[in-house]
Order: structure tokens, then sequence, then C-alpha cells
């Protein structure tokens, strides 16, 4: 896993900072509603309904989840009996539902909550409910802000939940649980989440992202920001890499000039079909140069100045995009392939150094 702070210049410019960072491992029911490869879910409110005691967490919570108190002396009920938290998606800890907010006969319960103002948007939204007394049921509508969110709602001692994914909220929120006949009993509610839900920052064509994994891992004295993704968040791709942010991000350029770099390359680069450029030049590479066929659109590789040797591969030639070709000071040897020095429209530059013969021009 990775973890990557940039600053948004939209809002400061101010440096990133982070003061904790946790990972829990969730089961496969909770929250399993949500597609996670397209949203990330940030906690509004979470709360346990008619307590007045303390925050309701591990290890009554085995995921740690943190159950606020809402007390209110008119509506607020308790009970001992148990709830099988096993049976809801979202495995709320059984606790919660020995507490409860309670209408009053024949009257609808109104609960402003979350407490504070939301922005309009789309949210999660899931109540708990359970009878607090065994064998008893109750039937009744759910409204939020004069909407239906669920009609006849049957709730007994064993529990349930009511969820949406995705439910438009503005402003100051209001939950109303109204009588539905025949319900001898008025309504209840124990417990409730309310999410943000906000958009995935976009990723590196995955492939890609590896690629340039393979790369660093054969290279030395690698800049320190060559970690987590290499192209996003926008702005802040890997020092010398440059992305195309179309409909699937790509890597299109690498710059790695002049950067002190050792080590070898990886022929695993030529797996980066989006390259236009590449250049390596000034450092200390050793090693061959790999088959870059598979490279249709590059346009310019620059290797100069390194310690690259063995032979230039002639399937350099074969790509029909390639308009420079500076392979100066290195150790490599043999002849430079005739497709190269064929090549209409590409500039090269073989010498001074390498070994070649028969003795290229230029």
């Amino acid at each position: 896993m990775s973890f990557c702070l940039g600053v948004n210049p939209d809002y400061t410019d101010a440096g990133p900072f982070i003061s904790a960072l946790q990972v829990i491992q969730l089961d496969d029911s909770v929250y399993n509603t949500t597609d996670f490869g397209r949203s990330a879910m940030g906690l509004i409110a979470r709360t346990k309904f008619g307590s007045t005691g303390d925050i309701e967490r591990y290890p009554d919570d085995s995921f740690d989840r943190y159950w606020q108190p809402f007390p209110d002396s008119k509506h607020s009920v308790t009970s001992t009996h148990n709830v099988t938290s096993a049976d809801f998606w979202n495995l709320p800890p059984p606790d919660v539902f020995n507490t409860a907010f309670v209408a009053e006969q024949d009257a609808p319960l109104v609960l402003q909550w979350p407490p504070m103002p939301l922005q309009n948007d789309s949210y999660y939204v899931a109540l708990y409910f359970a009878d607090t007394l065994p064998e008893n049921s109750r039937t009744f509508d759910v409204y939020i802000n004069d909407y239906l969110f669920y009609e006849g709602l049957n709730v007994t001692s064993a529990g349930l939940s009511a969820f949406a994914t995705q439910w438009i909220l503005s402003g100051l929120t209001r939950v109303i649980l109204t009588p539905a006949s025949p319900s001898a009993l008025p309504p209840l509610i124990n417990a409730g989440e309310v999410f943000g839900l906000f958009p995935l920052g976009r990723l590196t064509l995955a492939r890609d992202a590896l690629v340039l994994e393979s790369i660093k891992k054969k290279l030395q004295n690698v800049p320190e920001d060559w970690n987590g993704d290499p192209c996003m968040p926008s702005g802040y791709s890997w020092t010398g890499v440059t992305c195309d942010e179309g409909p699937r991000i790509r890597v299109v350029s690498l710059n790695f000039s002049s950067m002190g770099l050792s080590g070898s390359l990886s022929p695993e680069i030529a797996k980066l079909t989006a390259l236009t450029e590449i250049s390596f030049a000034n450092n200390s590479l050793s090693g061959p140069i790999p088959n870059l066929s598979n490279l249709s659109r590059l346009q310019r590789l620059h290797l100069q100045d390194n310690k690259l040797f063995g032979s230039v591969p002639q399937t350099l030639g074969t790509i029909n995009a390639l308009r420079e070709l500076i392979l100066q000071n290195n150790e490599l040897f043999g002849s430079v392939p005739e497709n190269l020095l064929n090549k209409q429209g590409l500039t090269y530059k073989f010498l001074p150094g390498n070994h070649f013969f028969p003795k290229p021009p230029g």
C-alpha cells in the first residue's frame, strides 16, 4: 500500500501533513454496497441514539469504529436483550441496540441528525433498528427531509437495518419516523451512520506503474519521490516522468538526464508502449541497450554519456516514429545497423566514444 499527500493549490499553498494513519481490515460484508474502486467513504456521523454513556468502540466494536452517544431524556429508553449483530451487513456492535429513541404513542419521532449542516451531495446513510422488548414488533415509515426513505419498516427484537448508498442530503437533515397503521407501538431507532462519498483520485494504468517499479529496481540513487503512483495526484508525478491524463493515464516520457543514476536499463521499459521520449543521458548506466521495438511511438532516444556496452540493437531501426538517436560516449561496440544509418528522417550521433567497426558517420 502506498499513501501520498499533495497540496491542492485551489485551497492552500501550505505543505501537506498527517498526524496519524490507521489501517483496519473489514469483513467483506461491511459497507459492501459501496464501489470502493470508484469512491471513498468519509465519516460524517456514527451515533448510538439514547445513550448517555461513553463512546462505543473496540473491543465492543471489533473494527474500532467510534459510536457517539446521542442523549435525549424525553425519548431515550434502555434494554438488556441481545441482538445478533452478525445478521447485519455492516456488523454494528450488539451494545448499540441496548439504547434507543422511542416516539410517544401515536406521534412521529423527529430527529435533527446529523447535527451539522451538510453540503448538497450524495451520502451513504445506514439506520439500525431493534425492538427493545422481546416478542414485540412495530411498523412505521422512515422519511429523510420529507422524502420517503423506507415504507412499512417492520421492526422486531431480532433487528434490521435500512440503508441507501447514494442519498442526496443538503443543509440540516431531519429523520422522521411516522407510525404506519395498524402499528400499536410507536416507532424507534437505535443507531445510525452517515458517510460522505468522495470520488477516488485516478491512477496510472497498472501496467505502466508496474513497469516503472521494475525500472526502479534496476537503478541506484533514484529520487526520493519515486514512490507511490508515478503519475498521480496530478502535478505530483515522479521526477522525470511525464504522463498523459487521458481516458487511461499513461507514461509518455522519461527524462532521467543527469540524475546521478547507476545500474542498468530494464528490458521491461519496452512495455511502456505510450512512450515518445526516453533520456538517460549523462548518468553512469552500464549493461546493454534492451530491445525497444515495441515502442512504436518512440521519437527520441538519448542514452549518451553513460557506460553502456554491447551492440546497438538492429530492432531500433524498425521503430518508424524514431527521429533522434543519441548514443555517443558509451562503451558500445560492433557495427551500427544499416537500417539505422539509412533511416530517412533520423538524426543520430554515435561518436565520439564507443568502439564501432567500421566507424560510423557522426
